[in-house]
């Protein structure tokens, strides 16, 4: 194949979990890299568990996180069409090829016949592989058998495969990033590859999809190895070219179990809506099982493409560390351009009257809360005290900070001052604060517990955004209707 081609071919029965985002990050970084195709393919098949929803969820999870494709359901291509429940009329046409080659047989095997050879298996203590008792059945007794009402399936003969193609009856293959993978195809057992209702099975269906689109390079979860030598067999079988395949590892929880619900956020959308940046989940999902070559790992996804190489993924299972997301994300709330960081904070902000700031004072607050918080839902809580007339003393503030008798005696002072202070100059106003601070200073109270009081009175806490920040969004009167509530 000339063209790099690869595809992500999620399955619409959830919104797109960060495995499957991680999955398709990798296809994507790799067709950059090599000035290949992204193809996005929607396999929808299980019509009991697919939602449009969950369609819509992949779709704006996959841009918000950049990853935009070449060819897909919503914007073409030359080998549509990109979902799999609008394929149905393909398939047939490569089973019967299967079967006239004597590579397929029909099954006429009931539920029960098939449950009762598990059974017999498990009895001897035996790995499960189907008998191929229908493989050899005379045209007589396949119509007694239809007569009886039964509807076969499809199996496809992985014996007369591997002795048509290998030597041997261990397969191998090069994986892109695991190596040399092998299988005893005496073990996988003949295999369904199209049902009794006429329903391609997946280990078939994405075998004619991916060879129709012509997709060079299958990369994916380390869970489809098994299915690999399966899809070997059919596409030898077909007379088409076989792609490379790269398996990646599982991403598991900081415990080391499978990633679920039970340690945080799973899927794409989740992070978004806990005010995780898109580029830092990004950047970080990219760190997964990979290294940048120079160990920057701050990354765009433009830098991650260029220094990407598949070859240099681990084989291991990656930890998906939440606390280094968290700290990643800072980073980039830190750096970020506030002007854009505003825009994308205003959400989490929907519980307070903004049209109490100018843009130009919320910006503010934004530009002086966003240095210790790692989502922007931090940002809810942290800028409580900008908004409406009073405010909520965290516990224990109070008593500690306004009501002993040396509180009492700043507040009061302070107050006294306000006429004075100059609202509309932050810079002003530092000055004036550092003045205030030194007046207590020479009577020996030292000026963070000056400042603590003050604060404590303005925002019903001791830690939080600069004084002169406060100040000057809050304004005096607001300023001063605070301070002299809190004067006993």
């Amino acid at each position: 194949m000339e063209e790099i081609r690869v595809r992500i071919a999620p399955s619409p029965s959830g919104n797109l979990h960060v495995g499957t985002a991680r999955t398709a990050l990798f296809n994507y970084l790799f067709a950059k890299k090599n000035n290949g195709k992204f193809v996005l393919r929607i396999e929808d098949t299980d019509a009991e568990r697919t939602s449009q929803a969950y369609i819509d969820n992949i779709f704006d999870s996959l841009k918000a996180l950049g990853l935009n494709w070449d060819e897909g359901p919503d914007v073409g291509g030359p080998y549509g069409p990109y979902t799999q429940s609008e394929r149905f009329d393909i398939y047939p046409k490569y089973v019967q090829e299967l079967l006239d080659k004597g590579f397929a047989y029909e099954c006429f095997c009931t539920p029960e016949e098939l449950e009762a050879e598990k059974e017999e298996a498990t009895k001897n203590k035996q790995a499960y592989v189907y008998s191929k008792k229908c493989e050899n059945l005379t045209e007589a007794e396949k119509e007694k058998l239809r007569a009886e009402g039964r509807k076969p399936a499809i199996r496809f003969s992985v014996s007369k495969a591997q002795k048509a193609f290998h030597d041997s009856p261990i397969i191998h293959f090069e994986d892109l990033v695991k190596g040399d993978l092998h299988q005893d195809t005496s073990l996988i057992g003949d295999f369904v590859i199209m049902k009794s209702n006429g329903a391609p099975t997946y280990n078939f269906a994405v075998v004619i999809d991916d060879m129709l689109m012509k997709i060079s390079h299958i990369i994916r979860g380390e869970d489809h190895i098994s299915n690999t030598f399966k899809q070997i067999l059919i596409y030898e079988a077909l007379g088409a070219e076989v792609p490379k395949f790269g398996h990646l590892g599982m991403i598991l929880a900081p415990d080391r179990s499978k990633l679920s619900k039970r340690h945080g956020a799973t899927a794409v959308s989740e992070f978004v809506e806990k005010g995780y940046l898109t580029e830092a989940l990004i950047n970080f999902v990219a760190l997964l099982g990979w290294s940048p070559s120079d160990s920057n790992e701050i990354k765009s996804l433009d830098e991650i493409a260029q220094d990407f190489r598949i070859h240099e993924v681990s084989s291991s299972n990656s930890i998906f560390e939440y606390d280094k997301l968290n700290w990643m994300n800072g980073q980039y709330i830190k750096k970020m351009d506030i002007k854009a960081l505003t825009k994308l904070a205003k959400p989490f902000l929907a519980k307070y009257d903004l049209s109490e700031l100018t843009e130009e004072q919320l910006e503010k607050v934004i530009a002086a809360t966003r240095e210790p918080i790692t989502v922007l839902s931090d940002l809810t809580n942290d800028v409580a005290y900008f908004f409406g007339k009073d405010i909520v003393y965290e516990e224990g503030v109070k008593e500690a900070n306004i009501d002993t008798e040396q509180a009492q005696t700043i507040l009061k002072y302070f107050d006294s001052q306000l006429d004075s202070y100059d609202f509309d100059n932050e810079e002003k106003l530092h000055e004036q604060l550092a003045d205030f601070r030194a007046y207590f200073k020479e009577q020996g109270i030292k000026p963070k517990v000056t400042m603590w009081t003050v604060r404590a009175a303005l925002t019903g806490r001791t830690h939080g955004a600069d004084m002169g920040v406060i100040l000057e969004v809050l304004g005096k009167d607001k300023v001063k209707y605070r301070i002299e509530k809190a004067i006993v």
